[in-house]
């Protein structure tokens, strides 16, 4: 079967999905999966901006739009984590993942799913420690501090997914901590500089991906974030291996989409994972929207017990139903003029709550009126990019440089000019 991975897409799924119909078309080469890695944003409407921590000169719609209202249609399944930038008041709406159009499915603030077999898990966000053992607590309208930490990982969805039995394929925003030394760092420091002394300091990526990564070991691991190409292979004291790559953004030019070959072992569409479930609905308990650090309780895997009685549950059936719903309004319905978004309770997740028995992991928010556009402010988390590019506009040429289409193995400046405040 072969995967297409892409890095940081910023809501470019126009030139994307071309580029995969050129490379079918020009190659023979058919993707049946899509995996793209964080700063997905999906920005439904003008309203969806004021959710979303970027400058202003990035506040701009792209393509996502139209997969959203359905003026077209994702042609090959897509599943999508949040990295930090988004549309955080959309993605609020799917804790435990949905389709946010169809045919593209975000993993949620952490997921696990199944495609033809194989498992895939990731989890969203970014790690800044200072937020990392708190509950999920922000909703709109987000404040200045809320709308960053929003998309901060949190504890307790790293330590959900330390529970889950072995996994395919892992998908990250962030980088492991420490991933470099599987690969050509000299390399990647030729490249991006700047990472010099982040590297040495062991500052460079996520502390919380990299203990996710010793645990569990899956055979590919992909992420994005730092609008780089890099490739690692990591070998685990178990004897496991993991092959390790992280890809760039989309624009021309730039090594931002792999192709590989990974063997399939059904014939099943997007399914939910039995075994995910059963750990969300045990650790339901912990998911509190706290400020203060939230406890978590020692728990087990899931037993065979109650694995057979989530699939007495969903009647042995996992296969996603496709029932993506639109909540808030397209570009074409939003009335005239820039107004802060409603709240909107996704059927989705209220679907999956009643059918696991979940509580919902925070209560609607008050009223959203009156709430401005942040004003751009320094932020210290902030990662400067000084790449002397600009984010993609329309679609990419033909002749966009990827990587071949065979499989092979707080402020940072990523040597960027676009100013992206990558790391927040």
């Amino acid at each position: 079967m072969k995967i297409a991975v892409v890095g940081c897409s910023h809501g470019e799924l126009d030139p994307i999905y071309d580029l995969l119909q050129f490379i079918e078309a020009e190659n023979g080469v058919k993707a049946e999966l899509l995996l793209i890695c964080g700063d997905f944003q999906a920005v439904r409407n003008n309203a969806d901006f004021y959710s979303m921590a970027v400058p202003p000169k990035f506040r701009k719609l792209n393509t996502f739009y139209k997969y959203y209202s359905g003026e077209k249609t994702a042609p090959v399944p897509t599943i999508i984590i949040g990295g930090n930038h988004e549309a955080s008041n959309f993605m609020q709406e799917l804790p435990y993942g949905g389709w946010i159009a169809p045919n593209i499915y975000y993993l949620g603030f952490a997921g696990c799913v199944q495609f033809r077999g194989l498992r895939i898990a990731g989890m969203s966000g970014i790690y800044k420690h200072h937020d990392y053992h708190r509950g999920h607590f922000e909703h709109p309208p987000y404040n200045n501090s809320s709308l960053r930490s929003v998309y901060h990982t949190r504890q307790i969805d790293v330590w959900r997914l330390k529970h889950l039995s072995p996994i395919d394929i892992f998908l990250s925003h962030d980088w492991p901590t420490g991933i470099w030394e599987h690969g050509d760092v000299n390399a990647l420091l030729h490249r991006k500089p700047f990472f010099r002394d982040d590297i040495q300091s062991y500052r460079l990526g996520s502390a919380a991906a990299a203990e996710l990564l010793e645990q569990l070991q899956p055979n590919y691991w992909f992420s994005a974030h730092l609008h780089v190409r890099f490739a690692a292979y990591l070998r685990h004291k178990s004897g496991a291996n993991t092959r390790f790559l992280a890809l760039d953004k989309v624009l021309p030019g730039r090594r931002f989409l792999q192709l590989l070959d990974v063997e399939s072992r059904s014939d099943e569409p997007l399914s939910l994972d039995p075994e995910w479930l059963c750990i969300l609905r045990n650790t339901d308990s912990a998911a509190v929207p706290s400020h203060a650090p939230v406890f978590l309780p020692p728990i087990s895997k899931p037993t065979e017990e109650e694995i057979a009685e989530i699939r007495a549950t969903f009647m042995d059936t996992f296969r996603l139903p496709e029932n993506f719903e639109r909540t808030a309004p397209t570009l074409s319905e939003e009335q005239n003029g820039s107004k802060p978004a409603s709240w909107y309770s996704n059927p989705q997740t209220e679907l999956l709550c009643k059918m696991v028995g979940l509580r919902r992991p925070f209560g609607a928010p008050t009223s959203l009126a009156g709430m401005h556009l942040p004003p751009p402010s320094k932020n210290p988390d902030e990662i400067v990019l000084d790449d002397d590019d600009e984010m993609v506009e329309g679609s990419l040429s033909k002749k966009t440089e990827t990587s071949a289409p065979i499989a092979n193995p707080d402020e940072i400046p990523l040597g960027d000019s676009d100013e992206e405040q990558q790391n927040e």
